[in-house]
């Protein structure tokens, strides 16, 4: 069974989003897929409760005082929203599920150093062998010298880089109705579904 975390060490980076557009497309593929929050803010269980009836179904992974409750039978796919500050026991915990992890990443300095040091942590964990990990530039735009120096950025790692991102409103106004990119006509969110192509051909993978 697929899981996949989103994990980042600091917050404000765009997880969540990932995290909620992520099940929406294993969803839309007809998956039985479940969505976990493991952040105090519980963000992703809100987004959960404002999902529609007629919408495509993702049930609640259920995350009690750091413990991973094991996912029923019948579960296709898994993924996971991370908390901000992930360290010691809980990453640990986090991490040895994962399969893939998606590593959001905004173009700012701080955000740059911060995420160097975690994807260090990353491949030296004793699970690194068995997961893969691929990176998402956030809120880009591909015209500025902070998206320049995010590429340059990224191509030292050797990681993947699954796709770059833009800000826009259309993640706010779904987000708000308990909805993903992969809920509603394609020609309303066009630019952000080739913006996914990436990642999504990676999660197939």
């Amino acid at each position: 069974m697929p899981v996949v975390v989103i994990a980042n060490p600091k917050g404000g980076v765009g997880k969540t989003t990932l995290a909620t557009n992520v099940a929406g497309y294993f969803a839309s593929r007809g998956r039985a897929v479940m969505l976990g929050d493991a952040d105090r803010q519980q963000s992703s269980r809100l987004w959960l409760g404002l999902r529609p009836a007629a919408a495509r179904p993702i049930a609640t992974w259920e995350v009690n005082a750091g413990q991973i409750v094991k996912p029923p039978k019948g579960t296709t796919h898994v993924v996971l929203d991370s908390p901000g500050g992930l360290h010691g026991r809980h990453f640990d915990s986090v991490i040895k599920l994962a399969g893939k992890v998606i590593v959001p990443l905004q173009p700012s300095v701080f955000d740059i150093f911060a995420t160097r040091a975690f994807l260090d942590q990353l491949a030296e964990h004793r699970h690194a062998g068995k997961m893969q990990v691929g990176i998402v530039g956030v809120r880009v735009d591909a015209r500025t010298i902070a998206a320049d120096k995010l590429r340059e950025f990224v191509e030292g790692l050797g990681l993947p880089v699954l796709g770059y991102v833009r800000d826009t409103q259309n993640y706010i106004h779904l987000a708000a109705r308990g909805l993903t990119l992969f809920d509603v006509a394609p020609g309303r969110v066009e630019k952000d579904l080739a913006q996914w192509r990436g990642i999504c051909n990676w999660l197939d993978q």
